[in-house]
């Protein structure tokens, strides 16, 4: 059976109990605490460098942690706005993707249209007849001649894209050689590296027009900007093949987008704004009563039955307040009368217990007459004597015990505290129960009284509870040793007694201190147990401001 600690320190001495164990059984905090064991034990895994990292980064989080548990406003608000962001974002992307690939596919016809156009009118031009005094493919001049029909030609187209576009124009022979100056005619300052390789591929091994995005390069240090190339391939006046792009820069399309993206980054954090705040208002109009309840049954539990909640409206907040002020009417109401019944129960056993006073004396004189003529009976009158002594022995017992419980009911247990040595009052404890643990076969061991145990505290009541320890522990520990471990430490002291028994069942340390109860109700009590002293030895020990713990 589970056995306890009387744990009385200065100004505040009290009474632990604890759990039995048996050998191989591990011990409980209270040992470890009074054999000198660690009270906190880190189990982060590691070595001493990573549990301090792993504090260093703990410990300014636990604010914010504590915070986010807490406070439910805080919760909704900070989780309507995560939401929010991430609607935001995505409306965002697929608002940002169509506007773009509409300004793209925009782009994309109006510059198919404007090339075909521009490669229609120079195919007309190389298939015009030669002005007199033109100059062909025939003779040493004919290169230079095709060379100056593009530079022309390249003029020419340029010149009506009022810088809305630029032309190049490259030989097919470039295509190995790469797009050299020699060999390229572009307008605007546009270099040929500009049109990729992968697009010249295809429309010098094609017949039709080709396009792809690219970066427009210039010369003389100006700045690349993304463009649409748009290619084909023609044929000049001396039908020489050669390519012809028109590079259409796409810089207002990404003026357009940077303002679409601008305007929806200004759109979306005033929405996400405007909804946290929002949420925050509707969260407040719930959470404001919610707290006023909690505070005021805070409130009703510290004993404040007059706090009700104020009521406005008649949604359904205010249905909950008035619902809440009932139940706090009723929990008054019902309060009110169970004190009510608990005084006169207290009363009853009060006066029951002091009426029974007087006669029990009579009884008592008489029975001590009986038991003193027992010689001169016959041996069944005498053994009947003899019972009715130990009888009464018990029923004053019992008749004490009501009235010291009498007394802690009505406040009127008063503590007469002074220096002690507990060491003095654990000795004299064990002394007197050595008569029933050498029936026992129990051994008593004192653990820690090699020093002064000094506490203030009320001798009397101390002794009692050691001796509802001492006692419990010798009579359920089945024969084996009782320890009594004293200790003292940062101005408190702790007394535990521990016994090797059979224990306590799962749920009966919760029991242990409650009047008249029994682990087993059918045994035998050979020592003459009332079935009040642990709940006695409770109250001493609070009224001591310390504690009285079973395990």
């Amino acid at each position: 059976m589970a056995r306890g600690s009387a744990a009385p320190g200065p100004g505040e001495p009290g009474v632990r109990t604890e759990r039995a164990a048996g050998p191989g059984r591990k011990a409980s905090r209270m040992s470890r605490f009074l054999q000198g064991g660690r009270l906190f034990e880190d189990r982060t895994p590691g070595g001493p460098v990573p549990r301090l990292l792993m504090r260093w980064v703990r410990r300014p989080l636990l604010p914010a942690v504590r915070l986010w548990r807490r406070n439910l406003q805080l919760r909704v608000v900070a989780g309507t706005l995560l939401m929010s962001i991430g609607v935001v974002l995505l409306l965002g992307f697929v608002v940002i993707g169509q506007v773009r690939n509409g300004l793209l596919d925009a782009k994309g016809k109006a510059a198919q249209t404007q090339a075909a156009g521009g490669f229609a009118a120079a195919q007309e031009k190389a298939n015009a007849p030669l002005a007199p005094g033109g100059q062909g493919s025939d003779g040493a001049d004919g290169m230079t001649g095709s060379t100056s029909w593009r530079t022309e030609l390249v003029d020419q187209l340029a010149s009506g894209g009022k810088n809305a576009f630029n032309v190049v124009a490259l030989s097919v022979d470039s295509v190995t050689e790469g797009a050299s100056s020699r060999a390229a005619r572009g307008s605007g300052s546009v270099e040929a590296s500009s049109v990729p390789e992968r697009l010249r591929q295809n429309v010098s091994k094609g017949q039709g027009a080709y396009q792809t995005y690219s970066l427009i390069q210039y010369s003389y240090g100006n700045e690349s900007q993304p463009g649409l190339v748009v290619g084909k391939r023609l044929y000049d006046i001396d039908q020489q093949p050669y390519e012809l792009y028109y590079l259409f820069p796409l810089t207002q399309e990404e003026k357009s987008l940077t303002l679409v993206k601008t305007t929806l980054a200004t759109a979306g954090l005033f929405v996400v704004v405007l909804l946290g705040a929002i949420a925050w208002f509707v969260v407040r109009q719930v959470v404001t009563p919610v707290r006023m309840a909690a505070g005021i049954a805070e409130r009703l539990s510290a004993g404040k039955l007059q706090e009700r909640m104020k009521v406005t409206g008649e949604d359904d907040i205010a249905r909950l307040g008035e619902a809440f002020n009932k139940m706090a009417q009723n929990l008054q109401l019902k309060i009110q009368q169970l004190e009510e019944l608990s005084r006169m129960q207290r009363r009853f056993v009060s006066d029951v217990s002091h009426e029974l006073r007087t006669p029990l004396t009579t009884v008592r004189m008489a029975a001590d007459v009986i038991h003193e003529a027992r010689a001169d009976f016959d041996p069944v009158t005498a053994r009947s004597a003899e019972l009715l002594g130990d009888q009464l022995d018990r029923f004053e017992s019992l008749l004490a015990d009501l009235l010291e419980i009498s007394r802690f009911d009505a406040g009127a247990a008063a503590l007469e505290a002074e220096p002690i040595d507990l060491r003095t009052v654990v000795h004299r404890v064990i002394g007197g129960a050595e008569p029933l643990a050498e029936r026992k076969g129990t051994r008593i061991l004192v653990v820690g009284d090699d020093q002064p145990v000094i506490a203030e505290a009320d001798a009397r009541r101390v002794e009692r509870v050691l001796r509802n320890l001492v006692v419990n522990a010798v009579e359920h520990g089945e024969g084996r040793d009782v320890v009594v471990r004293m200790g003292v430490a940062q101005g408190a002291v702790a007394v535990a007694v521990r016994d090797y028994g059979v224990g306590l069942k799962p749920g009966e340390a919760t029991r242990v201190f409650n009047r008249f109860w029994r682990a087993d109700p059918a045994r035998a009590r050979t020592t003459g147990g009332t079935g009040l002293g642990l709940s006695i030895a409770v109250e001493d020990a609070r009224l001591h401001g310390g504690w009285l713990q079973a395990w």
